[in-house]
């Protein structure tokens, strides 16, 4: 793989192209969520998900790092899938995290990774459904909607 400007264009393109299924997976995700945690969770929007592919794609040191592994993820494939199941479980952690953002959200964008991960089965590769359970994770996971995120936390010291 080698990444140029171009080539970290190209991933962002297809990342922000595929806001429909994501939407779709974030939001299934988060209604989960919200009944698992008892918590009221807010819908995300294509317009909510497009505008947050783009501020992560606009920091050029995550950005480069985000296109590689969603290039690698994009390709990934493995004959009979579980034999390298780790590989793809990896990657898509990773850009989860990356995509969340800063602790504590980017330990919760790699734990809703694994969750979102048995939910998607719909790629013609491996590497597929970790890509989109990694988008669905780290975009819902940095995105507005929860609560517990809108409020100072009563933690700080003045």
């Amino acid at each position: 793989m080698h990444l140029t400007a171009a080539a970290v264009t190209e991933q962002y393109e297809w990342v922000r192209d595929r806001d429909e299924r994501i939407v779709a997976v974030i939001n299934r995700v988060r209604n989960d969520l919200s009944d698992a945690f008892e918590t009221s969770v807010d819908s995300v929007t294509t317009d909510q998900y497009r505008q947050a592919v783009r501020d992560v794609f606009e920091n050029g040191d995550v950005a480069v790092n985000a296109a590689a592994l969603v290039g690698l993820l994009r390709q990934l494939d493995v004959d009979g899938d579980y034999p390298g199941f780790i590989v793809d479980e990896v990657l898509g952690r990773e850009l989860a995290g990356l995509i969340a953002g800063q602790q504590p959200l980017r330990l919760l964008g790699e734990a809703t990774f694994h969750y979102a991960d048995i939910t998607v089965h719909e790629g013609e590769r491996a590497g597929i459904d970790d890509l989109d359970a990694a988008l669905a994770a780290g975009f819902q996971t940095r995105l507005p909607g929860w609560d517990w995120t809108e409020t100072e936390s009563p933690f700080g010291v003045e």
